[in-house]
């Protein structure tokens, strides 16, 4: 039997640290597993040294916070079996929707993002330190999940790679780089939950935008999933088929599945409701089936 990896690369701002940071988002992903498919979590429960992550952000922030500060909000979350009302109100908050007009907006007329304040402003800030390689961040982030991924790949591994956010680039930009080095072969999955890939801003900049035909776009993903929440302005276009068909006209890639109908993250803490947060995706039952689903699929390979 070939092993299986589950990675996991997270989205932007200061993590916990790493082991503390991996045991939350363990525990989370198993429990949406259990809350898809019982059967298989006691399966997978087993293998928790065959989860790795991916902890860049102290590289790149140079900070840390305390998980235990999420603690109390991630067990209301593991004990929370759906979204309430008041869950998909908010989702669907008029305020949401102004927003995304206004974010997509300025990805269609670049012009209109120097009107972005607060919150939208670091962001973008923060995102362009990556992709300007500033003193070389973008290359030593990409490396860290490179070093992962290299003997993986080189023991014909089976790999399922967990994007969220932010992470979801960084996977895709890895991929591209290590698609073109001839020493690699052989294909992982994705699965990006609440990601950019889909908006201009982030695809003009990705590894491989500036080559021309096949070359820019990654070899190495066999199956993509992408999973998108209600309400999560991150993730501005929810459906990756499209944007990168020629990956499947190019015979690259088996399959890219978009799921955003009515899927809900329903992680709140003393702010309210946060429909990005990595928990809350992990713990939903559409990303749990994934992932069982997955790793029952890859069990007897």
């Amino acid at each position: 039997m070939r092993k299986r990896n589950l990675i996991f690369v997270p989205g932007k701002n200061p993590k916990p640290p790493p082991q503390q940071h991996r045991q939350l988002l363990w525990r989370t992903l198993v429990e949406g597993v259990k809350r898809a498919a019982p059967d298989r979590a006691l399966g997978l429960e087993r293998y928790q040294d065959n989860f790795k992550l991916i902890a860049w952000n102290h590289l790149y922030y140079e900070a840390q916070k305390d998980g235990y500060r999420d603690l109390t909000w991630i067990e209301a979350l593991l004990h929370k079996h759906g979204p309430t009302i008041q869950d998909i109100t908010q989702a669907h908050a008029w305020h949401k929707k102004l927003t995304r007009v206004f974010y997509t907006l300025a990805d269609k007329f670049p012009a209109v993002i120097c009107l972005a304040r607060g919150h939208a402003c670091k962001s973008i800030k923060e995102t362009k330190r990556y992709f300007e390689n500033t003193n070389n961040i973008g290359t030593n982030i990409r490396e860290q999940l490179k070093q992962v991924l290299r003997p993986m790949l080189a023991n014909n591994e089976l790999v399922l790679i967990i994007g969220h956010s932010m992470g979801s680039i960084i996977t895709y930009d890895a991929l591209w780089a290590l698609s073109y080095q001839k020493e690699n072969s052989g294909q992982v999955d994705f699965l990006s939950v609440g990601s950019p890939l889909g908006i201009d801003f982030v695809q003009h900049r990705l590894l491989g935008n500036i080559e021309h035909g096949k070359r820019k776009y990654p070899t190495l993903i066999r199956r993509w999933y992408n999973v998108t929440a209600v309400g999560d302005l991150t993730a501005l276009d929810q459906h990756f088929h499209d944007d990168f068909k020629p990956m499947i006209d190019a015979g690259f890639i088996e399959s890219i599945e978009d799921h955003a109908d009515g899927i809900y993250n329903f992680f709140r803490t003393e702010k309210g409701l946060n429909c990005h947060r990595s928990y809350g995706y992990l713990v939903n039952p559409v990303v749990g089936k994934i992932i069982a689903d997955w790793w029952h699929i890859t069990e007897k390979k």
